[in-house]
């Protein structure tokens, strides 16, 4: 139904013209009250899935990654649809208007997607008045940097948005990993993202001390062009900083073994989908195996099917989350991986 009908219809339209037509056509569905229709097609209720995590408990262990709800306006109709957890972001302390369209590109052949948004979103306090509203489901801040500010004052603008986000979200997600902000990934560096982790940390103790509340958890998300130095390097700073752990992947810069045509496929900007889905397995397993699975994993990049999740969680990943493979598979596929959990566990 999903790929024969609605991804069909949707394909016909631009990716990010369509991606805002599904936003209107899900906000439009839900006020006639078919979430009782999602939930029979598309949810799997069942214990068996669920998982405690930086000491959090999740329904079941399959996520929206950041990027898709950008400014928490269907969180919570999200979780209709059998999502586990929504990570909504990347915010930034200011609105901004992102890179210059066209900026979103589907590589229908390769199932994959290329961006350069450029963290638009309009703004972390816009997001925050949505947040106050009840959750049905956990919600985890992407936070980042606005364009305009230099990398030697970054730190400013994540202690912004952790401090305005932190009475309405579940977990953090440090995000230097996007290649679509000039000089972002250089704060990957081990000295200042270690400064920025410290800085957060810090502040996570002092809001939770005062207020009498448990700190939030803080995870790092990396991208998957990192070298083994630069992981061992992700290793310690993990370790040292005491941060909670590290989602992998983000987008790669990577063009290898491409079939969309030239033109296409050299666009700028962070490429996902399946030809993501074994670099950053390897990642995960690189992370946990390297580090005596010290820290929580989430995994994500190139998750079509049922089995691209359970790799990943047998490579050493605690949680997943779709993104594009969201878009190309439909809601189905959360039931899927979820089923399929099930049956491997058994």
């Amino acid at each position: 139904m999903y790929k024969i009908v609605i991804r069909s219809l949707l394909f016909l339209l631009d990716a990010e013209t369509a991606h805002h037509f599904s936003f209107a056509m899900i906000r439009f569905c839900s006020s006639l009250g078919l979430t009782r229709l999602y939930k029979s097609l598309f949810v799997l209720q069942d214990p068996r899935l669920e998982r405690k995590v930086f000491g959090i408990k999740f329904k079941n262990p399959v996520g929206l990654a950041a990027g898709f709800d950008k400014d928490a306006k269907l969180f919570n109709e999200f979780s209709d649809f059998g999502f586990g957890f929504i990570e909504i972001g990347t915010l930034t302390p200011k609105g901004q208007e992102g890179n210059p369209k066209k900026r979103l590109f589907r590589l229908i052949t390769d199932k994959a997607i290329i961006n350069r948004m450029g963290f638009n979103n309009q703004g972390v306090f816009d997001a925050v008045e949505r947040l106050k509203k009840k959750h049905r489901v956990l919600v985890g801040g992407n936070i980042g940097k606005n364009k305009l500010t230099p990398n030697e004052d970054a730190v400013k603008d994540y202690l912004i948005c952790f401090d305005a986000l932190f009475d309405h979200v579940d977990y953090f997600v440090v995000n230097v990993s996007s290649p679509n902000t000039p000089g972002l990934r250089e704060l990957q560096d081990k000295k200042p993202l270690t400064d920025i982790l410290v800085q957060l940390k810090r502040e996570n103790t002092l809001i939770a001390t005062k207020r009498k509340l448990k700190e939030k958890p803080i995870l790092l998300k990396i991208a998957p062009d990192l070298t083994s130095e630069q992981l061992f390097d992700i290793i310690d700073i993990v370790k040292t900083t005491k941060i909670d752990g590290v989602i992998a992947t983000n987008t790669t810069i990577e063009r290898k073994g491409l079939k969309s045509h030239l033109t296409l496929a050299e666009e700028k900007g962070g490429l996902s989908g399946k030809p993501l889905t074994d670099r950053s397995t390897e990642v995960i397993r690189f992370l946990a195996e390297r580090s005596g699975k010290a820290f929580p994993i989430i995994g994500v990049g190139g998750i079509h099917s049922a089995q691209d999740a359970v790799d990943k969680l047998e490579a050493g990943a605690d949680l997943v989350q779709l993104y594009t493979g969201f878009v190309y598979e439909g809601p189905g596929l959360i039931r899927r991986i979820n089923k399929a959990i099930l049956e491997a566990s058994e």
